[in-house]
């Protein structure tokens, strides 16, 4: 994490970010964070965090077969051994 230093915040905008922390009754820190999500399009303003779409090109790209293939290959870590939750 990068740590950065901000000096001479102007009092009306440290009041701001102050009754924002208060409300989301998160630390100043969080909240400034969450402002800068917000500006650099990062974060929504209702607090969620931006959807990414770097894997989207995957879903839904497996056959039926592969699918069924690969809940075969998992099925023996399914099971519970009663020896083991005894």
């Amino acid at each position: 994490m990068k740590v950065v230093t901000v000096r001479k915040i102007p009092r009306e905008l440290a009041s701001a970010i102050e009754r924002r922390a208060r409300a989301a009754r998160t630390s100043v820190t969080k909240a400034v964070i969450g402002l800068l999500e917000e500006a650099a399009g990062l974060a929504r303003k209702d607090g969620a965090r931006a959807r990414h779409h770097d894997l989207d090109a995957l879903a839904g790209s497996w056959t039926g077969e592969e699918a069924a293939a690969f809940n075969r290959s998992l099925q023996a870590q399914r099971r519970i051994d009663p020896d083991v939750w005894k």
